[in-house]
């Protein structure tokens, strides 16, 4: 949800980041290692001087976490980065895994081990939180780096959740991991020992998160197509207008990288899962297709360099509505008085409300009508026209 407020500008490093290599991978999968083998390895780790890095000040977090219930059972590699993961946890706001995110070339002088939360977004995509904001009245994770936005004379900043998104490589090994979880364990402490809880209103994230990225951004040559949107629409609310930089596109004829397969009680069965490289390699998408919508996640650089978030420290800048997913928030928000509308659909574009949550309604008619979506229906799907359903409003 959209929230403002003001903040500093950040100065920039003085020595400008070293060009991040990229480099076009298959999804990895999780470590063939026994929960007690991965329990083992991140030990080891600490015992060779890795220090354990709560970015919480919670006194209980150094003597509770990585042990006990909060030891982790299973290990993804990613690069030169090491993501060790606890059971699946749940609260009555969010189901997670404890991470424990180590990385070994990044810090060789005083190596650290950074613990994190993972949950996955409604969306469908994995995110590691980048902080709280938890009160008695409020509960809000937090949701990476802001992005400025004009309206009228008010100036706004608003979350751009891509940021904390974990790489398209990692996804299939997480969603692999959520789905053999029998038992999901019941949790209360986990959240306040791990993330740094924020003061009202604390959108944006924390130095921890942001540093990296103000780093890889200061060499201007790490940036895509130089920090601009590679996509955007001409005319607002009207899908026919999105225009794609050449290069940037998606190769729906070479570039498909992989195809995968997930289930989603939301989404009402079977997802098929694309990741496809553009045309000039720099940037990759990964579509979503479902019984009734095919959406888009936002889109992610090739770039190999991760923070200690797990997240890639280079963004791939687009128009949030060519992102948008298949049930999207559209609500009377009753907090107002008068009643306010809430709505991250297009306007003129809602579906249904959703089966599975009436605060959300179906995006497809939005969807099906971006140029995008048409192309790859036609030449990924095979499909020249959209189902019947989806015509319906």
């Amino acid at each position: 949800m959209t929230r403002s407020r003001s903040r500093r500008r950040s100065a920039a490093p003085a020595t400008p980041a070293p060009l991040i290599p990229s480099a076009v991978l298959p999804s990895v999968s999780l470590a063939d290692l026994t929960p007690r083998e991965v329990q083992h390895d991140l030990r080891a780790v600490l015992a060779h001087g890795a220090a354990l890095a709560p970015a919480t000040r919670a006194p209980a977090a150094l003597t509770r976490l990585a042990h006990g219930r909060y030891a982790p059972t299973a290990l993804i590699e990613l690069f030169d980065t090491k993501v060790y993961l606890t059971d699946y946890f749940q609260t009555p706001a969010l189901r997670f895994f404890v991470a424990y995110v180590f990385q070994a070339s990044a810090q060789p002088r005083a190596p650290k081990v950074y613990p994190r939360i993972i949950y996955k977004d409604g969306s469908l995509v994995w995110r590691c939180a980048s902080h709280m904001i938890s009160s008695d009245d409020d509960f809000w994770i937090g949701k990476g780096d802001v992005c400025q936005r004009t309206v009228g004379n008010r100036v706004f900043f608003e979350s751009v959740e891509s940021t904390t998104d974990l790489p398209f490589e990692m996804q299939t090994a997480l969603e692999t991991l959520s789905r053999r979880t029998v038992h999901v364990r019941s949790e209360k402490l986990a959240l306040q020992l791990v993330l740094r809880n924020g003061a009202a209103h604390q959108l944006r994230a924390y130095r921890d998160f942001t540093a990296p990225r103000e780093r890889a951004a200061s060499n201007r040559r790490n940036l895509i197509h130089g920090g601009r949107r590679v996509a955007r629409f001409r005319r607002k609310h009207d899908p026919s207008s999105l225009e794609i930089v050449p290069g940037y596109e998606p190769d729906f004829r070479r570039g498909v990288i992989e195809r995968s397969v997930s289930t989603s009680v939301l989404y009402g069965g079977t997802l098929d899962r694309y990741r496809i490289l553009s045309t000039n390699g720099r940037i990759q998408y990964w579509f979503f297709s479902g019984p009734r919508q095919v959406w888009i996640i936002p889109p992610q650089a090739t770039t190999t360099e991760l923070s200690s978030f797990g997240v890639r420290t280079v963004d791939v800048l687009v128009d949030e509505d060519m992102c948008c997913p298949g049930y999207e928030y559209h609500y009377l928000d009753d907090s107002e008085d008068p009643p306010v509308l809430y709505s991250q659909i297009p306007e003129g574009f809602v579906g249904p409300a959703g089966p599975h949550d009436p605060d959300r309604a179906d995006a497809a008619p939005w969807l099906d009508a971006l140029p995008i979506i048409r192309a790859f229906r036609r030449r990924i799907l095979g499909q020249r026209n959209t189902p019947a359903s989806r015509r319906t409003r």
